[in-house]
């Protein structure tokens, strides 16, 4: 497998909603015209952010909210500094893309990011070949983009969000510093 330059364009938004511990914006509706799902923080959400830290901390993330999500377990994060950040995981890598609030909503308004973030044909594919998530799921690539997989049926399942953001955070150290094009062999262990 081939190892693709995937970190073009891949961002994160929130348009102009304050969010803070208490609420979450619902992926679902982010778009301009966003509308928050108040939900309230629960030991679970805590922990998923200690198991972001843990798989992913060493990109240089101090996760502090998880301020929106995506059906493909992509995670908009707010760090402890106030930047924000993109983890997403079919293409294995977590970065900063944002380092304000008003960056943050700009991005917002982009159609691409739009495009890229709710992943519309990805998600009726999934829905269609393995039924509606299940709580604590997001639907995931077996195989990661940047490793060669596919954004297709055969390479598409559901696995639970910590060990998406567990393994994603893994591969993605595994490889990290690679050049492109690099050959890297998967050994599956159970």
């Amino acid at each position: 497998m081939s190892i693709g330059n995937h970190a073009n364009f891949h961002a994160g938004h929130r348009n102009g909603l304050e969010v803070d511990s208490q609420c979450m914006l619902n992926a679902e509706h982010m778009n301009p015209s966003s509308v928050i799902t108040e939900t309230k923080w629960t030991a679970a959400d805590m922990g998923l952010i200690e198991e972001i830290e843990k798989a992913w901390g060493w990109t240089g993330i101090k996760p502090s909210l998880i301020v929106g999500e995506n059906e493909f377990g992509n995670f908009i994060i707010k760090d402890t500094t106030g930047c924000y950040w993109r983890l997403c995981p079919e293409e294995l890598y977590c970065h900063r893309v944002a380092n304000t609030r008003a960056e943050l909503d700009d991005l917002s308004q982009s159609q691409d990011f739009l495009h890229d973030w709710y992943m519309k044909g990805l998600v009726e594919m999934a829905k269609a070949r393995l039924g509606l998530l299940r709580p604590g799921y997001k639907y995931h690539l077996k195989i990661p983009a940047v490793l060669g997989g596919g954004y297709e049926e055969e390479n598409l399942a559901m696995i639970s969000l910590a060990e998406l953001v567990n393994v994603s955070g893994y591969l993605a150290k595994e490889i990290d510093g690679l050049p492109d094009g690099a050959k890297v062999r998967l050994q599956v262990t159970e």
